[in-house]
């Protein structure tokens, strides 16, 4: 499974002629997926995505595979790719596994981590709350999943960090681009406990924090409404 760049260096690689045409394509349609450009739920058609990229439907398929691996593409018999749309039961599921995963993940970095793995983590919770207060809610909700797979890159297991990274990237598919009436999802906060909890060493108050903060996350998830888009604006790409 691939392994994303980092934020401050997508747009520009992603964009950088020497960058294989399958690798673009794979960085583009999932910066829209993570930043909800493209909604859940969405088909991806081999024959669109094609024309927009200039790219053979065997390589377009190969793109499609390789975002079915990262939990963000669902293939289906028949019907074709859509973007993944987790039911609720899914939901309740992966949340479930996430808070059984990420209190390993809070054992393991409140006792291996660094004082720099620390300024590291307070950095991207300072990316978020700019990126909030600046009213670019995409990359806030990117920014918020990046740091959960942070937390798990520290814990040494690589397992781990893919198994968190599918669940991550599937349930930040769940949360709605439109605003909840005098709802703050203000999470860099809940993140900021938990690395105060961790960088204290204090485990059992980091494993509180973080337990809190998933559920909080479960209870904003929000029904997407249904809209219509226009497949090569949501990936940046001039009509024709």
């Amino acid at each position: 499974m691939a392994t994303r760049p980092k934020l401050a260096a997508v747009s520009s690689a992603a964009h950088e002629s020497r960058v294989p045409p399958e690798e673009r394509m794979y960085l583009e349609i999932y910066d829209a997926i993570m930043e909800h450009r493209l909604p859940a739920g969405t088909k991806l058609t081999e024959q669109a995505l094609g024309g927009i990229y200039g790219m053979a439907r065997h390589n377009v398929r190969k793109v499609l595979t390789k975002l079915a691996a990262d939990g963000l593409v669902d293939l289906e018999p028949n019907r074709g790719a859509f973007i993944a749309s987790p039911g609720e039961q899914e939901a309740h599921d992966m949340f479930e596994l996430r808070q059984t995963l990420e209190q390993l993940v809070m054992q393991k970095v409140a006792t291996n981590a660094t004082a720099a793995d620390f300024a590291m983590l307070r950095d991207m919770i300072a990316q978020e709350r700019e990126a909030y207060m600046q009213g670019n809610r995409p990359l806030w909700i990117r920014l918020s999943a990046d740091f959960h797979i942070a937390l798990a890159k520290l814990s040494g297991n690589a397992l781990l960090v893919e198994m968190l990274r599918r669940l991550v990237s599937r349930t930040t598919l769940l949360i709605s681009t439109a605003e909840t009436t005098g709802q703050q999802p203000c999470s860099f906060d809940e993140h900021l406990t938990v690395v105060d909890a961790l960088e204290k060493k204090n485990e059992q108050r980091a494993r509180k924090a973080m337990a809190h903060h998933l559920d909080e996350c479960s209870h904003r998830m929000l029904h997407r409404p249904e809209k219509r888009f226009d497949l090569r604006a949501a990936l940046g790409k001039p009509s024709e």
